[in-house]
């Protein structure tokens, strides 16, 4: 019971919050799943404090348009994104962090920038901060909200994980916890 008053009090700050720009809402310390289904694009939820240290690993679901971050197998933050659009698909799979460059700009399409970005394939796919209308439509990209991007940023090494699926389930564990 309490953990659903906590749930219901955290959707409802969320939908008080009427700004357009990215939002970072706490984890609730329930069930998060509502919490997380309830993001608008731009927003995010962020807690790393509940693992402060350790491996990280990000899962993209493209299905529903979210990335989850856990650190020792904890989740730590999850945030809307912006995948790939039709013909310019973001491709599924297990990935690792091959380069990170705060300030980077895109070498194949008009040197857009891609602040804070984590490349995930040497052909053009990267996590980075961008434009989030609610649905796909980058070039394959996983935008993300620039804060979110920056907190990513600074807790992911080379080499972590990264798995992007067409899937909309992600580890059980994760949403109830």
């Amino acid at each position: 019971m309490r953990g659903s008053r906590l749930i219901a009090a955290s959707l409802a700050l969320m939908l008080m919050t009427a700004e357009a720009a990215a939002r970072e809402l706490p984890l609730p310390s329930g069930p998060v799943a509502p919490a997380a289904q309830a993001l608008q694009p731009g927003d995010f939820l962020w807690a790393d404090e509940v693992s402060p240290q350790g491996p990280v690993t990000i899962i993209v679901s493209l299905a529903v348009q979210r990335a989850y971050v856990y650190r020792n197998g904890v989740l730590i933050g999850i945030s809307t994104v912006s995948t790939g659009k039709a013909g310019h698909e973001t491709p599924t799979g297990v990935f690792t962090i091959l380069q990170k460059e705060k300030e980077h700009y895109s070498n194949l399409y008009n040197s857009a920038p891609m602040p804070y970005m984590q490349r995930l394939t040497w052909d053009g796919i990267a996590l980075h901060a961008g434009t989030l209308p609610g649905h796909p439509a980058s070039h394959g990209c996983i935008r993300l909200p620039d804060a979110f991007a920056e907190k990513l940023f600074g807790v992911t090494s080379l080499g972590i994980t990264v798995i992007v699926t067409d899937s909309a389930d992600v580890p059980r564990l994760a949403l109830e916890g």
